[in-house]
Protein backbone atom coordinates (compact mmCIF):
# COMPACT_ATOMS: atom_id res chain seq x y z
CA UNK A 1 0.00 0.00 0.00
CA UNK A 2 1.96 3.06 -1.05
CA UNK A 3 1.23 6.24 -0.72
CA UNK A 4 -1.26 9.04 -2.55
CA UNK A 5 1.02 11.82 -3.77
CA UNK A 6 -1.34 15.14 -3.92
CA UNK A 7 0.19 17.37 -5.54
CA UNK A 8 -1.73 21.42 -5.70
CA UNK A 9 -1.44 25.03 -6.52
CA UNK A 10 -3.58 28.02 -6.44
CA UNK A 11 -3.34 31.52 -8.84
CA UNK A 12 -4.92 34.58 -8.72
CA UNK A 13 -5.12 37.31 -11.20
CA UNK A 14 -4.80 40.14 -8.88
CA UNK A 15 -4.93 39.78 -5.13
CA UNK A 16 -7.63 39.57 -5.19
CA UNK A 17 -8.95 38.86 -8.57
CA UNK A 18 -10.44 36.14 -10.30
CA UNK A 19 -8.53 32.66 -9.19
CA UNK A 20 -8.42 28.84 -9.61
CA UNK A 21 -6.75 26.21 -7.99
CA UNK A 22 -4.93 22.89 -9.78
CA UNK A 23 -4.59 19.59 -8.16
CA UNK A 24 -2.75 16.10 -9.74
CA UNK A 25 -3.70 13.25 -7.83
CA UNK A 26 -1.50 9.72 -8.72
CA UNK A 27 -1.70 6.71 -6.97
CA UNK A 28 -0.28 3.59 -8.34
CA UNK A 29 -1.12 3.85 -11.82
CA UNK A 30 -4.34 6.16 -11.47
CA UNK A 31 -4.26 9.60 -12.29
CA UNK A 32 -6.68 12.52 -11.75
CA UNK A 33 -6.45 16.32 -12.16
CA UNK A 34 -9.10 18.94 -10.53
CA UNK A 35 -9.60 22.54 -11.19
CA UNK A 36 -12.18 25.29 -10.54
CA UNK A 37 -12.13 28.84 -11.11
CA UNK A 38 -13.46 31.81 -8.74
CA UNK A 39 -14.51 35.53 -10.04
CA UNK A 40 -13.06 36.80 -6.80
CA UNK A 41 -10.05 35.35 -4.42
CA UNK A 42 -6.81 34.95 -3.42
CA UNK A 43 -4.17 32.98 -4.10
CA UNK A 44 -3.66 31.76 -0.24
CA UNK A 45 -7.13 30.99 -0.55
CA UNK A 46 -7.13 29.12 -3.60
CA UNK A 47 -3.62 27.42 -2.59
CA UNK A 48 -5.23 26.03 0.66
CA UNK A 49 -8.89 25.27 -0.87
CA UNK A 50 -6.64 23.07 -3.93
CA UNK A 51 -5.28 21.01 -1.18
CA UNK A 52 -8.98 20.68 0.37
CA UNK A 53 -10.47 19.38 -2.27
CA UNK A 54 -7.80 16.79 -3.52
CA UNK A 55 -8.47 15.45 -0.21
CA UNK A 56 -12.25 15.16 -0.83
CA UNK A 57 -11.99 12.84 -3.52
CA UNK A 58 -9.60 10.37 -1.89
CA UNK A 59 -12.01 7.54 -1.20
CA UNK A 60 -9.02 5.30 1.03
CA UNK A 61 -8.37 7.40 3.45
CA UNK A 62 -6.18 4.65 5.17
CA UNK A 63 -3.38 5.00 2.61
CA UNK A 64 -0.90 7.62 3.60
CA UNK A 65 -1.46 10.98 1.69
CA UNK A 66 2.12 13.45 0.74
CA UNK A 67 0.20 16.80 -0.33
CA UNK A 68 3.37 18.32 -2.51
CA UNK A 69 2.49 22.72 -2.70
CA UNK A 70 4.39 25.80 -3.54
CA UNK A 71 2.97 27.21 -0.82
CA UNK A 72 4.64 28.35 2.14
CA UNK A 73 1.74 29.76 3.68
CA UNK A 74 -0.43 26.30 3.49
CA UNK A 75 2.61 23.90 4.23
CA UNK A 76 4.08 25.80 7.48
CA UNK A 77 0.78 26.25 8.86
CA UNK A 78 0.57 22.38 8.91
CA UNK A 79 4.01 21.03 9.61
CA UNK A 80 4.96 24.27 12.09
CA UNK A 81 1.73 23.92 14.07
CA UNK A 82 0.48 27.34 13.60
CA UNK A 83 -3.23 25.57 12.36
CA UNK A 84 -3.22 23.72 15.76
CA UNK A 85 -2.61 26.98 17.69
CA UNK A 86 -5.57 29.36 15.03
CA UNK A 87 -7.89 26.84 15.81
CA UNK A 88 -7.34 26.56 19.83
CA UNK A 89 -7.64 30.66 19.97
CA UNK A 90 -10.21 30.82 17.53
CA UNK A 91 -8.23 32.87 14.72
CA UNK A 92 -7.15 35.44 17.08
CA UNK A 93 -5.38 38.38 15.38
CA UNK A 94 -7.56 38.60 12.61
CA UNK A 95 -5.69 35.02 10.79
CA UNK A 96 -6.88 34.66 7.52
CA UNK A 97 -9.42 32.16 5.85
CA UNK A 98 -11.06 30.44 8.99
CA UNK A 99 -13.26 28.92 6.64
CA UNK A 100 -11.08 27.02 4.91
CA UNK A 101 -8.74 26.05 7.39
CA UNK A 102 -11.20 24.90 9.79
CA UNK A 103 -12.67 22.78 6.82
CA UNK A 104 -9.34 21.52 6.26
CA UNK A 105 -8.83 20.65 9.59
CA UNK A 106 -11.89 18.33 9.69
CA UNK A 107 -11.11 16.64 6.57
CA UNK A 108 -7.17 16.27 8.15
CA UNK A 109 -8.54 14.15 10.35
CA UNK A 110 -9.51 11.09 8.74
CA UNK A 111 -6.53 10.62 7.14
CA UNK A 112 -2.27 10.65 7.70
CA UNK A 113 -1.05 13.72 6.02
CA UNK A 114 2.60 14.59 5.10
CA UNK A 115 3.23 18.27 3.72
CA UNK A 116 6.02 19.17 1.29
CA UNK A 117 7.03 22.34 0.23
CA UNK A 118 8.34 22.30 -3.30
CA UNK A 119 9.46 25.52 -5.31
CA UNK A 120 7.00 26.61 -7.51
CA UNK A 121 7.70 27.02 -11.29
CA UNK A 122 10.54 25.23 -11.08
CA UNK A 123 11.78 21.62 -12.61
CA UNK A 124 8.83 19.71 -10.75
CA UNK A 125 6.20 18.41 -13.68
CA UNK A 126 3.33 18.12 -11.59
CA UNK A 127 3.29 21.15 -9.54
CA UNK A 128 4.24 22.79 -12.88
CA UNK A 129 1.02 20.99 -14.28
CA UNK A 130 -1.50 22.42 -11.45
CA UNK A 131 -0.26 25.73 -11.84
CA UNK A 132 -1.23 25.45 -15.83
CA UNK A 133 -4.52 23.66 -14.04
CA UNK A 134 -5.34 27.04 -11.92
CA UNK A 135 -4.02 29.70 -14.35
CA UNK A 136 -6.57 28.26 -16.31
CA UNK A 137 -9.44 28.00 -14.64
CA UNK A 138 -8.32 31.32 -13.21
CA UNK A 139 -9.09 32.44 -17.05
CA UNK A 140 -12.09 30.43 -17.70
CA UNK A 141 -15.26 30.66 -18.23
CA UNK A 142 -17.82 28.86 -15.32
CA UNK A 143 -16.29 30.98 -12.44
CA UNK A 144 -18.15 30.20 -9.30
CA UNK A 145 -18.48 32.35 -6.22
CA UNK A 146 -15.81 32.23 -3.38
CA UNK A 147 -18.71 32.60 -0.39
CA UNK A 148 -16.39 32.56 1.84
CA UNK A 149 -13.67 35.37 0.68
CA UNK A 150 -17.06 37.29 -0.75
CA UNK A 151 -19.07 36.60 2.97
Amino acid sequence: MNNISLYTDGASRGNPGPGGYGVVLLWGQHRKELSQGYKRTTNNRMELLAVIEGLKTIKKKEIPVTVYSDSQYVVNAVEKGWLTTWIRTNFKGGKKNPDLWRAYYELAKDFKIKMVWVKGHANNPYNNRCDELATAAADGGNLLEDEGYEG
